[in-house]
């Protein structure tokens, strides 16, 4: 592990931190769960600023590429906000990625999942640190103790290792990088893919029919990015069942000869908790013991 360069994380938040909203993707329709997103940052003292397009609607996307570019660079070069949370997922962050560049700065904290993945990745491709965690419009669904564990990691303390079901393989140590795997897929091979060496993958997705996610699957594998990695972690495939395979009977088929440790079952994704998983943190999976350990901050 010591072979690959360290994350670059933003410094821990503290109550009274200014934290600002975009839509890195599609447009805001969940006002209702939106605010209760945002009560829960009001709760725990974190002053709110509304972005530039954080209501912004251009068809299914929350304003055009230019606008959602502006918002973002808005948010990251604004010295007084010191997070970024993403309203909603969706569709859309490639599009804003196409010939972006990060200003050089010191970075901030930009949270956020599902489509937000581009975002995520377009960091990590720059060896700077995030967090894969819920969104605005479905952070307050989550229970008591994954809010706990998001405000526990970005302000800068340990958090339990995460239970899931192992796979076997043994265990193996890396950094790691979650996604929504039709995301992420379509991300490979282009600028915004990170380089895999040493990665632990941490993968959902949400409505994809089984021959779907064998596709996607398949994708990765005829690419040979399963080979560069050291182990992956499995959330949640919701909705993604079929009238043939089980969507867990295609994972298996596509992912159990890799030889590599796998751990399925963990609480993150779409459709129920979804715990926050720092991207670039050094983690250990252990295959045989179906954990997923994070190191501190």
């Amino acid at each position: 592990m010591n072979q690959f360069p360290p994350f670059l994380f933003p410094p821990a938040l503290k109550p009274g931190d200014s934290v600002t909203v975009i839509a890195t993707s599609g447009a805001l329709k969940e006002l209702e769960a939106f605010e209760r997103g945002l009560e829960v940052w009001r709760s725990h003292n974190y002053p709110i600023k509304l972005g530039s397009n954080w209501n912004t609607c251009y068809g299914y996307l929350a304003g055009t590429d230019t606008q959602r570019r502006q918002a973002l660079l808005e948010a990251w070069e604004d010295p007084d906000c010191q997070a970024i949370l993403c309203a909603r997922g969706g569709y859309g962050s490639a599009r804003l990625l196409e010939n972006w560049t990060w200003p050089k700065q010191s970075p901030k904290w930009v949270i956020g999942f599902s489509d937000v993945t581009g975002i995520l990745w377009s960091l990590a491709r720059e060896k700077i640190g995030s967090l894969h965690a819920p969104v605005l419009t479905t952070l307050a669904s989550e229970p008591p103790w994954s809010i706990q564990r998001l405000f526990d990691y970005l302000e800068g303390r340990a958090v339990e290792p995460l239970q899931g079901v192992g796979w076997g393989g043994g265990k193996a140590s890396g950094w790691l990088l979650p996604a929504n795997l039709t995301v992420a897929t379509h991300l490979l091979h282009t600028p915004v893919q990170p380089h895999l060496e040493g990665a632990i993958l941490a993968l959902e997705d949400v409505t994809e029919a089984p021959y779907r996610i064998d596709r996607l699957l398949t994708q990765w594998r005829m690419l040979g990015r399963f080979d560069q990695i050291r182990g992956i972690a499995l959330g949640r495939f919701s909705r993604c069942d079929g009238d043939s395979w089980t969507v867990e009977e295609v994972l298996s088929d596509r992912l159990q000869n890799l030889e590599i440790p796998i751990v399925g079952h963990l609480p993150f994704g779409h459709d129920g908790v979804n715990a926050a998983l720092p991207v670039g943190a050094r983690v250990t999976l252990d295959g045989d013991r179906g954990t997923l350990e994070i190191s501190p901050p």
